[in-house]
This record gives C-alpha cells, sequence and structure tokens, in this order.
C-alpha cells in the first residue's frame, strides 16, 4: 500500500510559476517505482504531463508543458516534485501524482503517459492560472 499526498496548488496569473509536492508513504520502497503526474481540467479527461524513473535518470514530458516544467524526486525524502514555469491558462486543471510499482527495467515514455499503468493515486491538487 502506497499513500500520496500532493500539495503546492494555488492559484497564480499567467506567467507565474508554482512548485508541486507529493509526498509518498507506505509500506513499499518509494526508490523502487516510477512516479507520474497528471492533470484534468473541467470536462475534460485526464491527461498525462510528466514522468520520472526510479532513479530520476529518464524524464518524460508532455508536449504541451515542454521547456516549462521540470519533474524531479528526492528519493531520502520520498517525494516528487513538478516546477511549473510560464504558467498559462490552460494549465488550470487538478493536478494529481500517481506511482507506478512496476515500470520494469526499460521503463519508456510510451508507458509513462499511460494512466493505467499506475497503481496508486493522490487526492489532486488545483492549480489555477489567471489571464
Amino acid at each position: 500500500q502506497v499513500q500520496l499526498v500532493e500539495s503546492g496548488g494555488g492559484l497564480v496569473q499567467a506567467g507565474g510559476s508554482l512548485r508541486l509536492s507529493c509526498a509518498a508513504s507506505g509500506r513499499r520502497t518509494f526508490s523502487n517505482y516510477a512516479m507520474g503526474w497528471f492533470r484534468q481540467a473541467p470536462g475534460k479527461e485526464r491527461d498525462f504531463v510528466a514522468a520520472i524513473s526510479w532513479s530520476g535518470g529518464n524524464l518524460y514530458y508532455a508536449d504541451s508543458v515542454k521547456g516549462r516544467f521540470t519533474i524531479s524526486r528526492d528519493n531520502a525524502k520520498s517525494t516528487v516534485y513538478l516546477q511549473m514555469n510560464s504558467l498559462k491558462p490552460e494549465d488550470t486543471a487538478v493536478y494529481y501524482c500517481a506511482a507506478d510499482l512496476a515500470p520494469g527495467s526499460s521503463y519508456s515514455y510510451y508507458r509513462a503517459n499511460r494512466g493505467y499503468e499506475y497503481d496508486y493515486w493522490g487526492q489532486g491538487t488545483q492549480v489555477t492560472v489567471s489571464s
């Protein structure tokens, strides 16, 4: 069992920045699994945002956030981060972190962006970007 708790969301003006955090706890070893961030805007499907392998050596991003968002992790703190810069109104959504407990030795974007591959999800944190 893994518990994930997101924090850091809020209201920000376009062009601003936010840093989301996702703290993991539970019996599983955090450094063994991959982590992802997804988001869901009202009336829309959940979309992939970014993912990071267990070691932090592989990073994947949706095209819509490349160059603006950065995912990172601190295995000593069992925490994954999403630094969001140059925010746009279209980034407004509830942001969820998720844990993939069996990413495999050949972790790839093909797996990272598929929500159904993730085993545990946080409750979400609201990000609102005003124009």
